[in-house]
């Protein structure tokens, strides 16, 4: 079975900021975003990246920032 990770996540409404997208991101994961044009969408996106952002860690023998444990609301497999 895979490792599952309970990540605190920020999900931001559309606005010039955000190309007039949603934007999902992971604090603890710096550069870990993803857009969508309804928060499903983004979130969806948002699983994805970062299923791929801690490949990476793992993959280069580094540990996992602080506080990807911490509670939140996105579970994701890896």
């Amino acid at each position: 079975m895979p490792e599952q990770y309970r990540l605190p996540y920020t999900l931001r409404g559309p606005c010039a900021e955000t190309e007039d997208m949603f934007l999902a991101e992971v604090p603890v994961l710096p550069g870990c975003r993803a857009w969508g044009a309804t928060p499903e969408e983004a979130l969806r996106n948002l699983d994805s990246v970062v299923s791929e952002f801690v490949a990476s860690y793992k993959t280069h023998g580094d540990d996992l920032p602080e506080g990807i444990v911490s509670a939140g609301e996105l579970v994701i497999a890896v």
